[in-house]
């Protein structure tokens, strides 16, 4: 009769046989998930799912409450939202900078930033008391649609011939005292590049929304995920926040819920003010260039700071608290 070895003796499964040979015929290797972890994989992803949706619907009466009553209490209620929603998908949000704010001259913010996922709206929402700006196909989304419809996000369609009531919408937000998010990439990305901003969609930026003529102010912010597992992201797995192409909402959601230890971290520049730009084309490229700056010195997790307009060409800007 043979004796069982002692534990300390038994040989450990070598690392190499977690992998095994794919179906295709392209003879590359894939890792093998044992059936246990996926049994757990599943667990944690239902109950992220229960999570969010316990948290969801006792939020839906309180933040339509707060729309029906007069002031800001629906703003400071959707921070709130989304700072459990960050904390339910445990990711923490680092903040660098300050986010301009409407001051005594009555100025509201136009917040344009950088965009590489569906996680920039909890991002961004649990640090700034604004309204979002997106495509008209989320507001057909099941679920997603009644947040975002009481966020009171504005839906802007890919058609030309929609703009001029888009911007007069956005125009009637910003002259009621609101603040908004914008994406001027238009589309999402894979987070190891900044897209460049359309001019386009600065076009509100141009509308005089105040009384005595004055626009919004503008602050670009840098948004970019830089650890997961309490390490620095690189291009590696950054994929685990970039949702692009083709990828499906479930899936896309379904990995990033097994994760732990995720950062995102906001950085906010100085706000610049349209007026002092000789054209759309002009500002959209001061925008991009600080943006673009920013994100590339926290993927590289380099210390980070607010950059300003430095440009020899570019005019002399006056910077909002």
């Amino acid at each position: 009769m043979k004796m069982p070895q002692p534990r300390r003796l038994r040989k450990k499964r070598s690392p190499l046989l977690n992998w095994k040979l794919a179906d295709g015929d392209d003879g590359s290797w894939t890792a093998f998930v044992p059936p246990r972890r996926k049994r757990l994989g599943k667990v944690r992803i239902a109950w992220r799912l229960l999570l969010i949706l316990g948290w969801t619907l006792p939020c839906i009466p309180v933040q339509i409450a707060l729309l029906l009553l007069p002031g800001r209490g629906d703003a400071w209620f959707s921070r709130i939202y989304w700072s459990g929603m960050c904390r339910i998908l445990r990711m923490h949000i680092r903040v660098i900078g300050q986010p301009a704010s409407r001051g005594a001259d009555g100025r509201p913010v136009v917040y344009t930033s950088t965009h590489s996922s569906w996680l920039d709206v909890p991002a961004l929402g649990a640090k700034l008391g604004a309204s979002f700006i997106a495509k008209e196909e989320i507001g057909k989304w099941p679920v997603i649609s009644w947040v975002a419809g009481l966020g009171r996000t504005v839906y802007v369609r890919r058609k030309r011939s929609s703009t001029a009531r888009e911007r007069d919408e956005m125009r009637a937000r910003l002259a009621a005292g609101d603040s908004l998010i914008l994406f001027p990439e238009g589309t999402t990305s894979d987070g190891s590049r900044v897209l460049p901003f359309r001019s386009a969609f600065l076009s509100i930026a141009e509308v005089p929304v105040l009384k005595d003529g004055r626009t919004a102010i503008v602050q670009p912010v840098s948004l970019v995920y830089d650890r997961i597992a309490g390490l620095p992201a690189g291009r590696a797995n950054r994929s685990v926040f970039a949702w692009v192409g083709d990828q499906d909402l479930a899936s896309h959601f379904s990995r990033l819920v097994q994760e732990r230890g995720l950062r995102a971290t906001v950085l906010f520049h100085a706000p610049l003010d349209p007026t002092l730009f000789s054209s759309r084309k002009e500002l959209t490229e001061a925008i991009w260039q600080i943006a673009a700056d920013g994100a590339a010195t926290l993927r590289q997790n380099r210390p980070a700071r607010p950059l300003t307009v430095t440009r020899p060409e570019a005019p002399a800007v006056e910077a909002f608290a």
